[in-house]
């Protein structure tokens, strides 16, 4: 009987110190921002957008993952969306970009993972479309992958993301809830001196303002002087950038995921992509030297998407006014706040490379 016991209890010894249902920001009855969440709360209630991850833990050193993100489940190269990247901060390695500014749209799906492996991302996702039916002529891809470093947890060095993780988290990537904290791409991040990893939250506008959906997933392993709803969560408790008790540079990086069902173009996409840098200034995100912090936004409207073979020289489909654009900003100022402190929330307790710790963010801190 001992024995038996002996090896339940060594099962359950994972990385992970802190077992425990997944709690998001507003179980704790924390509700930022003004504006109604989605069903969800997360980047999938805008319909059309799937997610999947792959979580690598392995012994004692390899905590990292991938995170796929599609705009919709067609052949994406073959329908395009509109699209816009803006840099916060270019301390980063995001592949792709130069494309998506210059044309307006992604033709691929949006893969986050680790700094060294972000060319073994790039060639799966390359591989992975001209695999598609219908791509069997296609000679040019754009695979657009974001990254942060997460070296402190994971050994990095070893490159341990290999080509058929990235295409298991695009096979796996499905509509409805979304897993965050230690997950995927967010694995073996840290974000304000706590664990950090995956997080996501969605915001709807009323009627009268087109009953548009917007929706954010972020990757978080950036530093700063943690803010929660207004609350500085970070001073309070003694553990911020500059303080004797986080004695690191606060560098890092957070990617940004932004989707939304507006009829928008590249202009205003980029536009909303600006805003994005403002929920993370809600969280106390400052943005350090050393930090690549980046947006994605895409538009999942029909109308808009970009035939790959056009019957027409010209591009048809009705796009918001600018002056409609406002209530969208607050929504992506929120829905990023929000998404941020999800990650947080969701993260727990990891032990990892050379067998540094980092704690969860105590949910009693935040009561």
């Amino acid at each position: 009987m001992f024995r038996i016991l002996l090896v339940v209890i060594l099962v359950f010894q994972t990385p992970m110190e802190s077992i425990s249902q997944t709690i998001r920001l507003r179980d704790l009855s924390i509700t930022p921002g003004v504006l109604p969440t989605g069903p969800l709360n997360a980047i999938t209630d805008v319909e059309g957008v799937r997610v999947g991850h792959v979580t690598l833990i392995e012994g004692d050193s390899v905590r990292t993952g991938v995170t796929a993100i599609l705009p919709h489940d067609g052949n994406i190269f073959q329908e395009k969306v509109p699209a816009a990247i803006y840099i916060g901060n270019g301390f980063g390695k995001l592949m792709g970009i130069s494309q998506v500014q210059e044309l307006g749209n992604i033709e691929t799906p949006i893969i986050l993972t680790n700094t060294l492996s972000v060319p073994t991302a790039a060639n799966a996702v390359i591989d992975y479309t001209l695999a598609l039916p219908g791509n069997e002529e296609v000679r040019s891809v754009n695979p657009v992958v974001g990254e942060t470093n997460d070296g402190y947890l994971n050994d990095i060095r070893g490159r341990h993301v290999k080509a058929a993780d990235v295409l298991e988290a695009i096979k796996k990537a499905k509509p409805g809830p979304v897993e965050e904290g230690n997950v995927g791409a967010g694995t073996g991040t840290v974000c304000f001196g706590w664990k950090g990893g995956i997080g996501t939250a969605s915001r709807q506008l009323p009627e009268n303002l087109g009953a548009y959906t917007l929706g954010v997933l972020v990757q978080t392993n950036f530093g700063g002087v943690l803010t929660v709803d207004g609350r500085p969560v970070g001073k309070n408790s003694g553990k911020f950038y500059l303080s004797n008790k986080l004695n690191d540079p606060g560098d890092g990086s957070c990617m940004i995921v932004v989707a939304t069902d507006a009829p928008l173009d590249a202009r205003n996409l980029e536009r909303l992509a600006k805003r994005a840098m403002l929920g993370l200034a809600r969280t106390g995100g400052i943005a350090t030297n050393g930090s690549g912090d980046y947006v994605i936004a895409f538009s999942t409207a029909r109308e808009l998407r970009v035939p790959y073979s056009p019957e027409t020289p010209f591009t048809e489909g009705k796009v918001l006014h600018n002056d409609s654009m406002s209530p969208l900003f607050l929504a992506c100022v929120e829905a990023t706040e929000e998404a941020i402190l999800n990650s947080l929330v969701a993260a727990q307790t990891m032990t990892g490379y050379k067998g540094r710790k980092v704690e969860a963010l105590p949910h009693k801190l935040l009561k």
